[in-house]
């Protein structure tokens, strides 16, 4: 079988690494010219963490990541959190810059033997006969392939998928970490003004071994008003800040210009049919969340080790689709309940938030689910399949 994986992200480089070990012959498609630093921070739960030991590239990960053992967020004003989860102190998340991530996944793809293809924008794969053959951008054609893996993303020009746009998002800087924060190396640390106003403190680790530790530092706000947060300039946004959230002044202080932060719009939706003949979709190409839950780069990885083991039997894209279904859905569902009480303009959602659901979630029963939501293992990651 011959198969061209669109797209060198998360699930596009873990399904290549994971299918190359396997001995199949991949071919991995990139639109960049070469690899280069992007993005910024995220969290790799317990779950995605085992599908990068598979793909051999854990340890790397590890010793870049910083181990996030709580996620702690207070509503200004309030002393009890309104956000306390923990994870499972034998298995902690792991939080880490996206391009020290990329590199990681990237080295383990190489070292699988993967060849890549650079400067391809791919805008078609035409089905003949039982294979498809990739049109580029530049009037190039690649193929015929077995198999497409449609792993190139929100943008992606070979799913049908139609999200629907949230009306908040979020802008976000990587950040060295301020000498003085009082703020903890091992929790994600959120801070809110009802629904409308939310800031974050993640501690990602390092870009590379013996680097200086780094922050991701992001704030919410409604995507109408991306324009007017760089108009209003640096000094107002930092009057904001501080007074929603005293301590993470240090923070604040280290961001020097508005143009370090990069924003990012969220999306909703997913689909109910994630292939075609020889076609099929992985990660943000199938399905789209806001990153409340921090699920996004996990199941990307969820996504590629299902394709990865259901190639080893019959029908594999059918069988592929059902491996994943059932988490997709419940964590798409928690998706869209959770983020609306965190970023929206709602009045009425985070009283709610703040005297129910925060004194019903320190029951511990409450507890332990909230921690294996987190951790990607609320329900079985992939179904009929003994994992991690």
């Amino acid at each position: 079988m011959k198969i061209a994986v669109v797209g060198a992200g998360m699930g596009g480089l873990a399904f290549a690494a994971l299918a190359a070990r396997a001995g199949r012959d991949v071919t991995l498609v990139e639109r960049f010219h070469a690899p280069g630093p992007v993005g910024s921070g995220l969290v790799i739960q317990p779950v995605g963490l085992a599908v990068l030991d598979r793909i051999g590239a854990g340890d790397s990960a590890r010793a870049l990541g910083a181990p996030i053992a709580r996620m702690l967020g207070h509503a200004g004003g309030r002393r009890i959190p309104v956000l306390d989860v923990s994870y499972r102190p034998q298995a902690p998340g792991l939080a880490l810059h996206r391009a020290a991530l990329f590199s990681c996944l990237w080295q383990a793809a190489l070292a699988a033997g993967v060849p890549v293809v650079t400067d391809a924008t791919v805008q078609a794969a035409p089905l003949e006969g039982a294979q498809r053959r990739l049109i580029l951008a530049d009037g190039r054609q690649l193929g015929p392939f077995d198999l497409v893996v449609d792993a190139s993303g929100a943008g992606s020009a070979l799913s049908a998928l139609k999200a629907r746009p949230l009306s908040y998002g979020a802008v976000w800087a990587s950040l060295p970490w301020p000498e003085d924060s009082p703020l903890p190396t091992d929790q994600l640390r959120q801070r809110y003004r009802g629904a409308a106003q939310m800031m974050g403190v993640l501690p990602i680790g390092q870009m590379q071994p013996g680097g200086p530790r780094l922050a991701a530092l992001f704030w919410s706000l409604p995507v109408a008003q991306f324009e007017s947060f760089r108009a209003a300039g640096l000094a107002a946004w930092q009057a904001q800040a501080r007074a929603l959230w005293p301590e993470a002044e240090p923070f604040t202080r280290v961001v020097t210009d508005l143009g370090q932060f990069t924003p990012a719009r969220y999306a909703h939706g997913t689909l109910r049919r994630p292939h075609a003949p020889a076609l099929v979709q992985i990660g943000d190409a199938a399905h789209r969340a806001s990153p409340q839950l921090g699920q996004g780069a996990n199941m990307a990885l969820l996504d590629a080790l299902a394709l990865a083991l259901a190639l080893e039997g019959e029908d594999p894209l059918p069988t592929y689709a059902a491996m994943r279904r059932w988490h997709i859905r419940a964590y798409q569902g928690m998706s869209a309940a959770f983020t609306p009480m965190y970023q929206s303009g709602s009045r009425s959602l985070p009283p709610l938030r703040d005297h129910l659901l925060a004194p019903l979630s320190r029951l511990p029963g409450m507890r332990r689910l909230l921690t294996a939501l987190v951790s990607g293992d609320m329900l079985p990651p992939l179904a009929g399949e003994r994992f991690p």
